[in-house]
């Protein structure tokens, strides 16, 4: 008998650098949302050696189109030149019930668009699932829910407001997996590159 092999979870995601990351982690450490972070009271931060900005979100894919996927990547890396952007900003989405609290960025975010929408378009080429939402480029800090009352998350969002990190070059994207993996303190995502492609090449 044939063994099923289970469909995998994809994204294509750009990667701040390491200063890029140390810079936002002194801003979020003093977020309410991540002092309110306690054994017993998650307020789910996500795992900063998770950060990313994702440029198209294809969901589940069989694991046999898995080399399509890194085809399209590699093909739209190629025609994208390199560009510039800071972490800056912030916001929530959700609404006041299930907020998701995020970074967002300037610098050539028009670009960054311009790719979401390439990225999107070439995976449809190949036969694959996307999200066709249009991207609006953010990082994501947390998913406190109801674990923080909203004047906290109200406060953090004038916070990042005022946030400016330093700028850095976008030089190569990546196709992502991701999985969810147990843990005593519950499921935690875990995001793993299978393939990544230089920009301009």
């Amino acid at each position: 008998m044939t063994e099923t092999v289970p469909p995998v979870r994809l994204f294509v995601a750009i990667h701040p650098p390491p200063a890029a990351l140390t810079d936002l982690a002194t801003v979020v450490d003093a977020l309410r949302v991540s002092l309110a972070h306690a054994p017993g009271h998650s307020t789910r931060l996500t795992r900063r050696e998770g950060w990313h900005v994702t440029v198209a979100f294809l969901g589940e894919v069989a694991a046999a189109k898995v080399d399509r996927a890194t085809r399209a990547l590699q093909a739209v890396a190629e025609r994208t030149e390199p560009m510039r952007l800071r972490l800056a900003g912030g916001g929530t989405f959700g609404g006041r019930r299930n907020p998701i609290l995020w970074v967002g960025l300037t610098g050539d975010v028009a670009a960054l668009k311009l790719l979401g929408t390439a990225m999107r378009q070439a995976l449809r080429r190949a036969r694959l699932p996307v999200d066709d939402r249009p991207l609006r480029p953010h990082l994501t800090l947390a998913r406190p829910g109801s674990r923080v009352p909203p004047e906290a998350i109200a406060s953090d969002v004038t916070t990042l407001a005022g946030y400016q990190g330093p700028q850095w070059s976008v030089t190569e994207l990546s196709l992502m997996l991701s999985e969810i993996h147990q843990t005593p303190a519950g499921p935690v995502p875990r995001y793993t590159a299978l393939a990544s492609a230089p920009l301009g090449t």
